[in-house]
């Protein structure tokens, strides 16, 4: 039986105020705009994801290049956010698998808190016929966090949009697989309506073990048009380049025994790192990334 260790928000493996973090990356340099202006102008549920993993100076310098054109989310004066995700698959890891193949009809399942703001989402991503991700999100309780139970309006919600992307897969068949926790900062363009993620403290959790996301590291994820943003103009002028990379992917890569070889799993050794024994996570101060 799969068991993922979940812990009370605010005491996990990377808590705390995310001040070291923001303080690392300059993001108190860039000018502030409520969740509500982001939304409006670029939620792109539907876009292309493009992502990086870059050092922590890299992403820094990201930050300052890109401090003329962006806004960062700012919520109540708060600049980066607690996430936890769970996900869920089916026995045999469908999802995983379907990801790790590059299958045209890929799908993700989770459950997502906003740690901080107690604010919680299943949410449901698949492919359209171009490739592009389109995320569809449904409003639960912070309570049903990492939950999924048939019969709820929140299974029949997840059961419509996978009948609707031709995923012959239904709530039924899936329980929970992994968790995965971070850090994020969101800048967004707003004349260009375009956004982009930095992610940082990144670990993932199952069955009592934890891989982590080496501290110099930060994800970085661009969500626009086809078109390459500016964003993704500066992190190429940095000398990054796309990934084909999943949290989730990797994080099951690395925790799961016997799973086929894939193209994550030599950037997941290089850039993650294991825990030697099974263990649950616990409490601890937040890492301070280094410069």
């Amino acid at each position: 039986m799969t068991v993922i260790s979940t812990t009370a928000v605010g005491q996990g493996p990377v808590a705390g105020t995310g001040e070291g973090f923001a303080r690392l990356l300059g993001l108190g340099e860039l000018r502030g705009v409520p969740l509500a202006e982001v939304d409006a102008v670029a939620a792109l549920q539907h876009r292309v994801d493009r992502k990086y993993l870059i050092p922590v100076r890299s992403a820094a310098r990201l930050v300052e290049e890109l401090a003329g054109t962006h806004h960062i989310l700012d919520i109540r004066g708060r600049r980066t956010t607690q996430y936890r995700s769970t996900y869920f698959d089916t026995p045999h890891l469908s999802a995983w698998r379907a990801h790790n193949q590059g299958r045209r009809r890929r799908w993700k399942v989770r459950t997502r808190l906003y740690a901080e703001d107690r604010i919680c989402r299943m949410e449901v991503k698949t492919k359209d016929g171009r490739g592009a991700t389109v995320k569809h999100a449904h409003r639960i309780e912070a309570d049903a966090h990492g939950r999924l139970e048939a019969g709820t309006e929140t299974a029949a919600f997840v059961d419509a949009v996978l009948l609707a992307a031709g995923v012959d897969v239904t709530t039924a068949d899936l329980a929970a697989a992994g968790e995965v926790h971070y850090r994020r900062a969101a800048l967004a363009d707003l004349e260009a309506g375009s956004r982009l993620t930095l992610d940082g403290l990144l670990t993932c959790h199952r069955d009592g073990r934890t891989a982590a996301l080496d501290d110099g590291y930060v994800l970085v994820e661009t969500k626009g048009t086809a078109r390459p943003a500016p964003a993704d103009r500066c992190l190429l002028a940095l000398g990054a380049r796309p990934l084909s990379i999943s949290k989730y992917v990797i994080g099951l890569s690395l925790l799961v025994p016997g799973l086929p070889d894939n193209n994550m799993r030599h950037l997941a050794r290089t850039r993650f790192h294991t825990d030697p024994q099974p263990t649950a996570p616990a409490a601890r101060p937040e890492r301070t990334l280094p410069a």
